[in-house]
């Protein structure tokens, strides 16, 4: 009866997260995490972390025996954190490219690891421009390894992740790449575009819940950095090591994520894997794109550059406060996300997560009671 009475405590989602995430998820994954799991027993260790690590692989390239997942305990940033102090040696150098926060907060972190770099640094409108990255990996030969962002959510813009890499590749440099808001929701294949590290997170597109980030490597290129890391926390290539013995962790792992994280797996590969989760994604974005400009919100970005993971939209007029229209629509039961472009008023609307076409619909009859 107890336990009856605790469930039945639970009450049901008040609205829909429509940000890049942590964002709605399912019923199943959810109720994934009511079952407690030793982090040291096999069921856990072989048959959900071992089980995710291997699908992870087989999801990013078609050729999933040259690399290797890592799990990391911690957001996204914790891994691409992590990935920057295990991959870029003290005596290597880091190109980062970015035009939006996430690859600026790159900056943060290799000033703060103390490790040389040097930043392309590009509008948050603008995509890369590929030639200006091959001028830079001309002039400076010191140059080991370029890192960019796949999927900029400060604007949602669609980074050339694959011209870049191969581009690198060409020039024998090593390739990381902040896949967070797009892996999962995009098809990418790292061994064809030249990716030696890719890092995303469990609350994004494969639609878990937060708690911790993964790195998918190389296992040539991982096999290369013992030692390299800034911190013993975030070394990945010893927790890569530790977790190729039967799944273990160096450290305590989030074990209701992760189990809900393989059920979120499973609800992937139901729905028909990353080209079917990317249409549905691709779908919901062009709805709210066109259902928006026809209530008179305008996208930041033009629709070439836009991806299918999260929207800015421009403020209407000099009226318009956020703060107001955010609480309306959170009462109708939508919850959206404020802008972060630096020079422009704008806010943002995410189209992924366990989000389809109906509820776009509905959400867009709620923007337009709440502009009237």
């Amino acid at each position: 009866m107890k336990t009856e009475k605790v469930l039945s405590d639970i009450p049901d989602n008040p609205y829909i997260l429509l940000t890049p995430g942590p964002l709605s998820t399912s019923a199943a994954v959810r109720n994934a995490m009511l079952r407690d799991w030793c982090t040291w027993d096999e069921d856990y260790n072989i048959g959900v972390v071992q089980d995710i690590r291997t699908r992870l692989t087989e999801y990013a390239t078609s050729q999933p025996e040259k690399y290797t997942a890592v799990l990391m305990q911690g957001s996204g940033s914790f891994g691409v954190e992590a990935c920057l102090g295990t991959a870029v040696p003290e005596d290597g150098k880091l190109l980062i490219i970015a035009n939006g926060a996430y690859g600026r907060r790159m900056v943060s972190f290799m000033q703060t690891m103390g490790r040389s770099y040097v930043l392309a640094e590009f509008s948050e409108t603008e995509q890369p421009d590929i030639d200006k990255v091959n001028e830079i990996l001309d002039k400076d030969k010191e140059i080991s390894h370029v890192a960019m962002v796949f999927c900029e959510t400060t604007t949602g813009i669609l980074n050339p992740v694959r011209e870049i890499c191969l581009l690198a590749k060409e020039k024998e440099k090593m390739t990381i790449v902040d896949a967070m808001s797009a892996f999962g929701g995009i098809p990418m294949d790292m061994e064809g575009w030249g990716i030696d590290y890719l890092i995303s997170s469990s609350n994004k597109c494969i639609q878990g819940v937060p708690g911790f980030s993964f790195i998918i490597a190389s296992v040539q290129k991982l096999a290369l950095c013992e030692g390299n890391a800034h911190s013993h926390s975030l070394d990945v290539y010893d927790q890569w090591k530790t977790m190729d013995k039967k799944g273990k962790w160096r450290f305590t792992s989030p074990t209701h994520t992760v189990r809900a994280f393989q059920q979120a797996l499973n609800e992937l590969d139901k729905e028909g894997g990353i080209e079917k989760r990317y249409s549905r994604y691709s779908e919901n974005q062009q709805r709210l794109r066109e259902g928006m400009k026809e209530i008179g919100y305008e996208t930041l970005l033009d629709e070439g550059m836009q991806s299918p993971i999260i929207t800015a939209f421009c403020y209407p007029d000099s009226s318009f406060e956020f703060k107001d229209f955010y609480e309306k629509m959170k009462e109708k039961g939508f919850v959206l996300y404020p802008g972060k472009v630096s020079d422009a008023e704008t806010f943002r609307i995410g189209n992924i997560g366990e989000v389809y076409s109906e509820d776009i619909d509905r959400l867009l009859k709620a923007v337009r009671e709440v502009t009237a």
